[in-house]
C-alpha cells in the first residue's frame, strides 16, 4: 500500500486566521473563547464561543461570490488557499484527475438557514433567494474548493457529527493509500454560532455559560467554536520525487460505531477506534507520546475518554501526554478534528505539545498527564488524534514523523 504525507496546511479559527497565527496561540494557551457577537444573542442563555473576530466577507470575496457562499464555505476557502498554496501544487492534466475534496461538516450551511428561517417567518416574506439550497447544502464547500482549484477526482462531504473532519481526513487517507488518487484536499469546517445554531445546542444542556475545562473536576460543559482546517493529503512518492515540504504522515486510521446509544459515548466503542488505528498502522503503543483528546469538557465525554485510552494503553497510559485544544478554540463540530491536528503536526514537527487550558481541579476519572494550562517541549514520535461523536461514532487518526 501507498504512503501518505501531508504536504499543506491551513486554516481560520477563533484562534487565528491562518496556521502561524494559531499555533502561536496554541503555544501561548491562548483563549479564543468569549462573549458572542451575533443577533439576538441577549435571547440566549448562552452567550460565548469560539467565535472568528475580526473577520470581514467581504476583504475576502465579491457580491456574487458571497450570495453562494455560506459563512462555513467561506472559512473552507481560506484555508484551501493557505493549504494549497504552502503545497506549492497546480492542479490539470492527469494531476486534476487524481485529485479531490473529501471534506467533514455537521451543520453545513446554517447561517443561511438561519437568516432564510427569518425572512419567511419573522419578516413574513414570501420568497427567498434562488441560490438558497446550493449556498446551504452540506457539499457547498466541497464543490466550491474542486471549482476553484480544478480538482477533478473524488469529492464529496462527510457529516458524522463532531467526528466528520476525522472521517473525512480517515477517507482521504484510504482513497491515497489504496492508490485511487495522488492528492487529496481534506479537513472539515463549521460555523454554527448563529441564533438558530446556539439555541439547537442549548437544548441539549451540555453547554458551559463561561468556560471549557475539559478533565478538570469543576467542568461545566462545552463550548462551541466555528472556522476551518483544510490539509492537502499527498502519495508519498509524489511529494519526493517534487522535492514537497512534507509536514507528517498519516500513519494509521479508524472507525466505529457504539451501536448503543445516540448521545451516551461507549468506552468499548472509543478503544476499539483507537486500537484499531495502531492496529492498522502498526504502530506500537509504545511509541505513541502524545493523544490530542476529543476532550469537550463534558463529563461523560472526558471519563470515557480517559477509560478508554487507559484501558488502550495499560501501563504506557501513564507515560503519555493527552491534552483538549477545545478549550482554547471551542468545540467546531463538524470542524474540530481537523483544527486539532494541526496541535497534532505542531507536536510531531515543532516538539510543542499544546496544553488542556482551564484546568483548575484533579478528576480522579481523569487521572493522566493532561498537559495542565502550559505548553511542553517534548520530542515524539506518533501522535493520535481522537473524534467521537454524536451518534456513537468514532474515528482515530495516528500520525507520525517522515
Amino acid at each position: 500500500m501507498k504512503r501518505v504525507v501531508i504536504t499543506g496546511a491551513g486554516t481560520i479559527n477563533a484562534l487565528g486566521h491562518n496556521v502561524p497565527q494559531t499555533l502561536a496561540a496554541m503555544r501561548e494557551g491562548a483563549c479564543g473563547i468569549g462573549p458572542l457577537e451575533i443577533r439576538d444573542v441577549d435571547r440566549l442563555g448562552v452567550q460565548i464561543g469560539g467565535q472568528v473576530h475580526g473577520y470581514d466577507e467581504h476583504t475576502h470575496f465579491n457580491r456574487q461570490q458571497i450570495v453562494l457562499y455560506d459563512r462555513f464555505t467561506q472559512f473552507t476557502l481560506l484555508a484551501a488557499k493557505e493549504a494549497i498554496g504552502q503545497s506549492g501544487l497546480t492542479f490539470a492534466g492527469e494531476l486534476a484527475a487524481r485529485a479531490g475534496v473529501i471534506l467533514g461538516t455537521a451543520g453545513g450551511g446554517v447561517n443561511t438557514w438561519d437568516d432564510n428561517y427569518r425572512s419567511v417567518y419573522e419578516d413574513g416574506k414570501n420568497r427567498v433567494h434562488p441560490f438558497v439550497v446550493p449556498k446551504l447544502m452540506n457539499n457547498a464547500a466541497a464543490s466550491h474548493v474542486s471549482m476553484e482549484y480544478n480538482l477533478k477526482g473524488a469529492s464529496f462531504t462527510v457529516a458524522t457529527a463532531c467526528a466528520s473532519s476525522n472521517h473525512a481526513m480517515g477517507q482521504a487517507y484510504m482513497m491515497i493509500r489504496s492508490g485511487i488518487g495522488d492528492v487529496m484536499v481534506t479537513g472539515g469546517s463549521e460555523s454554527m454560532l448563529c441564533f438558530g445554531g446556539v439555541k439547537a445546542w442549548e437544548g441539549l444542556r451540555v453547554m458551559s455559560k463561561d468556560v471549557c475545562r475539559p478533565f478538570s473536576a469543576n467542568r461545566n460543559g462545552m463550548v462551541q467554536g466555528e472556522g476551518a482546517a483544510v490539509f492537502v493529503f499527498e502519495e508519498y512518492e509524489h511529494a519526493r520525487t517534487r522535492n514537497a515540504n512534507i509536514l507528517a504522515e498519516v500513519i494509521g486510521f479508524a472507525m466505529t460505531s457504539d451501536a448503543s446509544d445516540i448521545v451516551m459515548p461507549s468506552k468499548q466503542g472509543a478503544a476499539r477506534a483507537i486500537e484499531g488505528a495502531l492496529k492498522d498502522g502498526h504502530i506500537a503503543k509504545e511509541r505513541v507520546g502524545y493523544i490530542n483528546a476529543h476532550g469537550t469538557g463534558t463529563a461523560a465525554n472526558d471519563k470515557t475518554e480517559c477509560a478508554a485510552v487507559a484501558d488502550v494503553f495499560g501501563a504506557h497510559a501513564d507515560n503519555l501526554m493527552i491534552s483538549s485544544t477545545k478549550s482554547m478554540h471551542g468545540h467546531l463540530i463538524g470542524g474540530t478534528g481537523a483544527v486539532e491536528l494541526l496541535a497534532c503536526i505542531m507536536a510531531l514537527r515543532d516538539g510543542v505539545i499544546a496544553p488542556t487550558i482551564g484546568y483548575d481541579e484533579p478528576d480522579p476519572e481523569c487521572a493522566l498527564d493532561i498537559v495542565p494550562n502550559v505548553a511542553r517541549d517534548a520530542e515524539v514520535d506518533v501522535v493520535v488524534s481522537n473524534a467521537f461523536a454524536f451518534g456513537g461514532l468514532n474515528a482515530v487518526l495516528a500520525l507520525g514523523k517522515v
